[in-house]
C-alpha cells in the first residue's frame, strides 16, 4: 500500500483532523527524576524561578486572566455563538469538542474576523501572544505573523468552553491553518498544555524557510550521532500516521519502535536534551514546567522511544520523513516533508 502522503487538512477543513479514538489509558509508572532537568536552561526559564517538582495549579497567570477579561467583555449574542459547554461534542462525534485539534474555525462558528470587535481582536491576540515564551515562541507559533495558510489571526478561531471562574472548569482553545493551541488553567487535569496541541508549517521541514526548521536541524544532529547499530533499531519502514490517531497511547505492555533513550551514551542523551529544549522553547515557563513535571511522573526520560520513519515508496534522498518520541503518556510525532506537520499528546498515566 502507498504511504505517499495526503494532506487534506491543508485544504483548510474546518473540521477535526480525525474522528477515531485518540485518547488510550495506559498503566501507571513509578516516578523518577530525569535528564530534563536540562530544559530549565532554555532562555526563558532562565529568565523565571527554577521549576518546582509539581506546579501548583494557578488561575490566575496572564493568559488566563486575560480570557476571563475576554469573557467578561461578551455579548450575550457573542457568547450564543463563542462559548461552549464544557462538555460540548460536535455533532456524530463522542470526544469532546475543546481536546480534539483543529486545522481551521469550527463550522459554523464565527472566526476571529466576524466574531470579535477589534479591541477584542486584539485581547484574543495578547491571550496568544501570553501561551508563547516570548516574542521569539509567538513568532515561530503564528509563522511569522501570518498564521500560514490563515493568513491573518483574523481568519483563526477562538472558542471558550465552559464558564472562565474561580473554580468552574473551562478552556480558550485557539485554532487555526496548522494550530491547535489552548490555555484552561488546569481544569484538564494530568493533561500538558490543556491537551493535545497541533503545529505546523508549509515549508519543507528541511527548508530554512520553514519556522520549525530549527527542530529539523536538532533532530538531525542526534541522527548524525548515532552508530549503524543504533539507526538499525531507530528506522523504521513505513509511518506512523497522522492527525489523532498518530497520538494515541499504546497500551501498557505493548511494544514502542524505534531505541529507548535509555540505551543511549551519555553524549547522545544530552543531544536529545537539546530536541527537548528546542521544541517547547515557543511555550511559556508554566506549560514547560507541565511538560517536565509529567515526563517525570510516568517514569523519566529513559522510558521513551526514539524512532526515525523513512516512507516505503520515498525516491528521495532523505534518511528519514518523521521523527517520533514515545513513551508512557508521551507523543511528539513530527513530519517534515512534505513539510511540517506536529501532533503532540502528553498526559499523566
Amino acid at each position: 500500500m502507498s504511504e505517499k502522503h495526503q494532506c487534506p487538512e491543508c485544504q483548510e477543513s474546518p473540521e477535526g483532523l480525525d474522528r477515531r479514538t485518540f485518547i488510550r489509558a495506559v498503566g501507571g509508572s513509578a516516578v523518577t527524576l530525569t535528564a530534563l532537568e536540562a530544559i530549565s536552561q532554555t532562555p526563558i526559564a532562565k529568565a523565571q524561578t527554577a521549576t518546582t517538582a509539581q506546579p501548583t495549579p494557578n488561575v490566575n497567570r496572564q493568559a488566563e486572566a486575560l480570557v476571563r477579561e475576554l469573557f467578561a467583555g461578551m455579548t450575550d449574542d457573542q457568547k450564543r455563538t463563542l462559548v461552549l459547554p464544557w462538555d460540548h461534542r460536535e455533532e456524530g462525534n463522542q470526544h469532546a469538542t475543546r481536546l480534539r485539534m483543529y486545522n481551521a474555525p469550527l463550522r459554523n462558528r464565527p472566526t476571529i474576523g466576524t466574531g470579535y470587535t477589534q479591541a477584542q481582536q486584539e485581547l484574543v491576540q495578547r491571550i496568544f501572544r501570553s501561551i508563547a515564551s516570548n516574542e521569539e515562541g509567538y513568532t515561530k507559533l503564528t509563522r511569522n505573523g501570518t498564521f500560514d495558510g490563515s493568513r491573518s489571526i483574523q481568519g483563526c478561531g477562538a472558542y471558550i468552553f465552559g464558564e472562565p471562574a474561580q473554580g468552574r472548569q473551562w478552556a480558550w482553545v485557539f485554532m487555526g491553518h496548522h494550530i491547535t493551541v489552548r490555555c484552561d488553567g488546569d481544569s484538564e487535569p494530568n493533561a500538558a498544555f490543556g491537551g493535545p496541541i497541533y503545529y505546523g508549517h508549509s515549508p519543507d521541514g528541511y527548508s530554512q524557510r520553514n519556522c520549525f526548521y530549527y527542530q529539523t536541524q536538532a533532530v538531525k544532529n542526534v541522527f548524525d550521532a548515532l552508530n549503524e547499530q543504533q539507526r538499525r533499531q531507530a528506522v523504521i519502514t513505513g509511518s506512523p500516521g497522522e492527525h489523532e490517531p498518530s497520538i494515541a497511547f499504546r497500551a501498557q505492555g505493548q511494544e514502542m519502535p524505534g531505541i529507548f533513550i535509555r540505551d543511549l551514551a551519555a553524549d547522545q542523551k544530552r543531544l536529545i536534551e537539546a530536541v527537548m529544549r528546542e521544541v517547547l522553547s515557543p511555550y511559556r515557563r508554566e506549560d514547560v514546567d507541565e511538560v517536565m513535571d509529567i515526563v517525570r511522573r510516568n517514569g523519566g526520560l529513559d522510558r521513551i522511544h526514539l524512532a526515525f520513519y523513512k516512507d516505503r515508496d520515498a525516491t528521495d534522498n532523505n534518511r528519514w520523513h518523521f521523527w517520533r518520541l514515545e513513551g508512557p503518556g508521551f507523543v511528539w510525532n513530527y513530519r517534515v516533508l512534505p513539510h511540517v506537520h506536529t501532533y503532540v499528546n502528553i498526559r499523566a498515566v
